[in-house]
């Protein structure tokens, strides 16, 4: 067996797209996933794509060739960015699902994520990611990456000024699936607070505000609980936008 200096430079490529998108990547970007960890990974996983992947490009120089390193970081960024950003859907729907019940003003910080969140947020985004280990989702998304050099060999992306579209996209079914999300519980509160709204014509001398603080955060609650048996919608909704946006992150460097 004989490694020359291209297989060198091949072996380099991979490990450069595979690294970026597994530090951006859903569940591998994690900041309690040891660093160590990330690396092995990503050394395993070159190790093993790297007698597959056809080593077929083109170069002059070192210049080029650190246009080709750069290429392929902006590869794995750019698959990986836009994979992972289907969670902050359920950043924003807890956060408009806290608003309502009034749990918003409970805010905390999430060391993964470095953001302050909600409480519902952090239900939906735990949930979510452990139904995705469940279903073995990570691993479509790995073949999902190894599938890329296929598409977009070695060398070959093309970054078309097109990509803000996907995003402009994504912030279209951002709202849509988020207030998908929210609907029962935004409908239950507007149902308590025109049942406020007619107790306070009917009963003035009453404190509709402390009554309606109660009464919100106890119909949330049992909102809540009766949409646990939901959830799967609520993974699939997200699994969907996810696997959508991967696609077409793929598509538009191809």
């Amino acid at each position: 067996m004989t490694f020359t200096l291209h297989d060198f430079e091949v072996f380099l490529l991979i490990l450069v797209r595979i690294t970026a998108f597994i530090y951006v990547a859903p569940f591998f970007s994690l900041r309690n996933v040891p660093q160590k960890v990330k690396v092995g990974f990503s050394l395993f996983f070159t190790l093993l794509l790297f007698q597959s992947v056809p080593g077929q490009f083109q170069y002059n120089g070192v210049i080029d060739y650190a246009a080709l390193v750069i290429s392929e970081l902006m590869v794995g960024l750019i698959i990986g960015f836009f994979t992972n950003i289907s969670y902050y859907i359920l950043s924003f729907a807890g956060n408009v699902i806290d608003m309502e019940i009034g749990f918003s003003m409970v805010n905390q910080f999430d060391p993964l994520s470095n953001i302050q969140t909600t409480i519902t947020s952090n239900y939906y985004t735990y949930v979510v990611m452990l139904m995705m280990l469940v279903t073995n989702l990570h691993h479509y998304i790995i073949l999902a990456v190894v599938d890329t050099f296929k598409v977009i060999p070695l060398g070959g992306a093309v970054f078309s000024p097109n990509l803000y579209l996907l995003m402009i996209n994504f912030i279209k079914e951002y709202f849509i699936i988020g207030f998908r999300i929210v609907l029962p519980v935004f409908a239950a509160m507007l149902i308590v607070n025109s049942i406020l709204a007619i107790l306070a014509k009917i009963a003035p001398q009453m404190n509709m505000f402390v009554i309606g603080l109660q009464l919100k955060v106890l119909v949330g609650l049992v909102i809540l609980f009766l949409l646990a048996g939901f959830t799967s919608t609520v993974s699939g909704f997200i699994f969907e936008e996810m696997i959508t946006m991967m696609k077409s992150a793929i598509e538009a460097l191809s």
